[in-house]
């Protein structure tokens, strides 16, 4: 099991898990995940971990759908910073304690804060990673923000 998943079993949360063999690419693990499992990408997330103001030690979450692309400047304005960008994928690691391609939004080594982008509202359940390349989980979206202590705005585009 993954920190995620024994997350959502102590806090009771009804979720189904879905496994898929990954490849080889690096390329986008996420529509990867949707063929996959045979899921349109608009309903699959990806968890993208974010430096504020240039600072590598402030970090913030942004969960999007994997078929569009964080918008940093609405992400920005959500957050209160001036500046947002990618951080490394060795900082996202070490913060999350996941590996990039199978970072989850739930069960972070450290306590970020997670922005999910509104469209998570257009679905009866999402999937997104259960915190390893090869796994996700499928839950209410109402669940998932409860349980990440996130907010709801617009952020992709």
């Amino acid at each position: 099991m993954t920190p995620a998943i024994d997350l959502i079993k102590k806090n009771k949360i009804k979720f189904t898990l879905h496994r898929y063999t990954p490849g080889c690419s690096e390329e986008s693990y996420g529509e990867e995940a949707a063929l996959a499992l045979n899921i349109p990408s608009d309903r699959i997330f990806k968890t993208l971990v974010t430096e504020l103001n240039n600072d590598p030690t402030k970090l913030a979450v942004a969960f999007v759908p994997v078929n569009k692309q964080l918008d940093l400047k609405l992400f920005a304005q959500e957050t209160g910073a001036k500046k947002v960008q990618m951080t490394t994928p060795a900082n996202a690691e070490k913060a999350t304690g996941y590996v990039v391609g199978g970072i989850s939004p739930l069960g972070q080594k450290k306590n970020l804060s997670v922005i999910l982008d509104c469209s998570i509202q257009n679905f009866e359940t999402i999937y997104f990673s259960a915190g390893k390349r090869g796994l996700q989980i499928e839950m209410t979206p109402r669940d998932l923000v409860k349980l990440a202590k996130g907010k709801v705005a617009v952020i992709s585009r």
